[in-house]
Formats: C-alpha cells, structure tokens, sequence
C-alpha cells in the first residue's frame, strides 16, 4: 500500500466514512454533538470489516509507514486478515474510532479526557517508536544544527532570517545565506504537531504560555501543509522554509534533517538509535509501565513522553552511567505512537491479533528502514498484557 491511498475490498466504504469522520477533525478534540453527527453521517460504512477477514483503521501519517508496509501486509501474510488504513492524521484518526467508522485508531498524541470520553472508552496501546523532526530548504547548507529556544524562536516569528546570530552561534564555519525563514507546520490535526509542539512547550516559556501543545495549535507565523506529505511539498518548493516533518518522510522525500541540540548539549540527527536511547533513558522513570491494563493505558500514555530527555552529567572524574550514555545521545523529539481501540467491538479478537502481532520484537525490528525504532522489551511486555486483558 502507498502512504496516504486507501486500498481493498472495502476502501470505498471507509473513504466515505472518514471523509464524515473527518468533518470533527479540524482539531484533535470535538464537542460531542459533533461526534454524533459524524457518526450518523458515517453509519452506512461498516464499523467492523472483520467478518470478512478485513480490518479498517485511519489515523496518524507518522506510522503510516509501518502499517501499510510491515504491520499490514505481514499480519496478512500469516493470518490472511487484511488491513485497510487511512493515513489521515491523529485527529482524523481520533474522530474515525469515535465515530466507530472503523476498527483502530493511530495517533501519535495521547487522547485528551474529551477525547477519551467522545471515544466511549478507547484505549491507546504505545505500538511503534519513532521521531519527528524538522527539513530545510537551504542552497549550499548540508548540515544544520538548531536548539529548542531557538526552533521556537523562528517558530513564535522572533527570528526571520537564517543568518540571524543565534543560528549562526549554532553553526560556527557554516555560511547561512540572508534568507527568510518560512516556518511550516501542519494544518490537520497531528501527532507530529502533538509532538513537536509538546518539545516546543518544554523547551520555551514564552511557547508554552502562548501557544502551549496539542494535535492541532494556532501557530503564530508560516504556513501550513496537511499531512507529512503535504509539508514535505511546501519545503520542497519553498526556498529558506524550515518544516515539521516525520523523519521517515525527510529521508523518503530527499529533504536535508535538521540536527537538534539535546539536554547534554549534543546535535543529534533523528536516526532509530537516537530514538532507541531517548526511549530507554524515559523509561527509567515510567515505573508503572508494568501496570499498564485496558484501566490503566490512557493515564500511562500520558506519562510515556519521549520529547526533550533529561541528562544528568557524570560527578567530575567519573565515568557516564549506562543511563547517562543513553541520555547523552536521545534524540529530543522522539514520540511513541498509539493504536486505539473500542473494547468490545465486533472487530475486538482480530484487533488484539493484530496489536500482538505488531509488537513483537520480530516485527519491530522490520521497521529500521523506514526510521522506527524497536520497542524496548519493558513495553512489548506490557503492550501484551493490556491486550490480553481488553
């Protein structure tokens, strides 16, 4: 299957029923009234495909990637179920489970409670580690390095152009052109926005007080692209633009990566291992992983951030910890992915076939090539055990 193409047997029906979806999806919550409208609209589409070895899902363009080219057509290959999903985005994603116009949702932000609430008791399962990052259009610059205040800064408007002295204090040797920056960003309802923003709140007071993190903000400056794919094309075509991609759509679509400055004053590039190790150092400090249950998921996916790892420098003399080596290399704006689900639906056995299917080391380990990073062993565990008790 191709990124953002709706394919199989029943792809008409479920083009029709997230295009209703998607009218409550302009953000990544909607009022409830519009979440039964949606459904109304919807209702002629088959809420559940399983009855004819199909399910359906809709959301998230960062883990696109890993649905249609290894979790999909590999849980077909072994069960014969297949799997049809729409890279529509989180929010649109969020909308479709709530609407129940399909069988699992995908969303890089956890639900909000309004969201939780509108999705009538959907849980989200950590099913994929991947990151976001920022592409550049810039003649003549290979490698770029940026630091949180600094990425806010151009992203709040306050530092128009690339030769700008806090850049060119990050890029010493490098010749940045007098070119104005064009910040990008989504215009749908995202988890890479959710992400992205999620940094930009940690990193800057001035973001957080202003524009703060969701699926979908109101960014103060630029120009908005909808879906990964959508920004990559504004970047693309726009000389000095600088856009919020998924690091599998900057390395697909041939865009320059931005390295990004972390707590232990590294720039880091967006690759699986720097994920990996943001993941790691984070879970140091999630001990309720092991308690992850249908109850308990949405209140763990919360606490299950990737963005901006800590560090904690070694005592003068010592040596780094195994801890502090992982912090020391995190990429800081790594994010788990979520599949969401309706317990109880009619789809509910192939569903819990198909999560348990998909994280599993073996299958994880399919998605390097497209830039996401294995599951650390800790999650898998209690991935499993919250899907065997749904």
């Amino acid at each position: 299957m191709r990124l953002n193409r709706i394919t199989s047997r029943h792809g008409a029906a479920l083009l029709a029923a997230l295009a209703g979806a998607a009218l409550i999806a302009a953000c990544g919550s909607s009022s409830s009234s519009e979440t039964k409208k949606a459904a109304t609209a919807s209702s002629s589409a088959p809420s559940s495909a399983s009855s004819t070895g199909a399910l359906t899902g809709a959301g998230s363009t960062l883990v696109a990637p890993m649905v249609e080219k290894v979790f999909g057509p590999e849980f077909e290959k072994k069960t014969g179920i297949s799997i049809t999903y729409g890279a529509v985005g989180s929010g649109a994603g969020i909308a479709a489970i709530s609407a129940k116009t399909v069988d699992f949702g995908a969303s890089d932000g956890p639900l909000t409670p309004s969201q939780s609430k509108e999705c009538s008791g959907c849980i989200e399962i950590p099913w994929a580690l991947a990151s976001t990052g920022l592409s550049y259009n810039l003649e003549g610059v290979s490698h770029l390095n940026l630091s949180g205040p600094v990425i806010a800064e151009i992203f709040l408007g306050k530092i128009t152009n690339w030769d700008a002295p806090q850049i060119a204090a990050l890029n010493k040797g490098v010749k940045l052109p007098n070119e104005k920056i064009t910040p990008v960003y989504r215009s749908d309802g995202s988890g890479d926005t959710y992400a992205f923003t999620h940094y930009l709140s940690e990193v800057s007071p001035e973001w957080k007080s202003r524009v703060g993190f969701a699926t979908s903000v109101s960014f103060p400056v630029g120009e908005g692209g909808k879906g990964n794919s959508g920004v990559a094309a504004i970047v693309k075509t726009t000389p000095g633009a600088l856009g919020n991609n998924s690091s599998f759509y900057i390395k697909e679509t041939g865009l320059s990566g931005v390295n990004i400055e972390n707590n232990a004053g590294n720039f880091i590039p967006p690759g699986v291992e720097n994920v990996a190790a943001a993941a790691k150092a984070m879970l140091k400090a999630v001990p309720q992983l092991d308690k992850l249950s249908p109850s308990t998921a949405n209140e763990i996916a919360d606490a299950l951030s990737v963005v901006n790892c800590p560090y904690q420098a070694p005592a003068p003399g010592q040596q780094p910890s195994a801890l502090q080596r992982e912090e020391a290399r995190a990429y800081p704006i790594s994010t788990f992915t979520y599949v969401l689900v309706r317990p109880g639906s009619a789809a509910d056995a192939n569903v819990k076939k198909f999560i348990e299917f998909a994280v599993q080391p073996s299958i994880q380990a399919l998605g390097s090539p497209l830039g996401f990073s294995v599951l650390p062993p800790a999650v898998v565990q209690a991935d499993t055990e919250a899907v065997k008790a749904l």
